[in-house]
């Protein structure tokens, strides 16, 4: 869940919560709400820690990175020359 997400279930939890004068038999309105406003929190705690752990700092390389490409060179193609041995006076195949 990104925190963008995680602050809209905190906000959408909150207006359940205290703006919302609805009943519905069997299903209490202020816990849902309270219920999004905690998985919102725990979203965005989520959300945070994976930051603060993407974002460590990476000590220095002793010896720098050199990259060997090799290249090889292409092999010669072999080109087939087949010959017409027909005349221009024999009726096409």
């Amino acid at each position: 869940m990104t925190i963008a997400g995680s602050i809209i279930l905190i906000m959408l939890g909150a207006i359940l919560t205290w703006a919302v004068e609805f009943d519905l038999a069997g299903l209490d309105i202020n816990v849902v709400g309270v219920v999004l406003m905690l998985g919102g929190l725990v979203g965005l705690g989520f959300g945070l820690y994976r930051i603060r752990v993407a974002r460590r700092a990476v000590g220095p390389i002793d010896e720098p990175v050199h990259r060997h490409e090799i290249y090889e060179e292409p092999h010669a193609r072999r080109t087939t020359v087949y010959e017409d041995r027909r005349r221009y006076d024999e009726p096409p195949l």
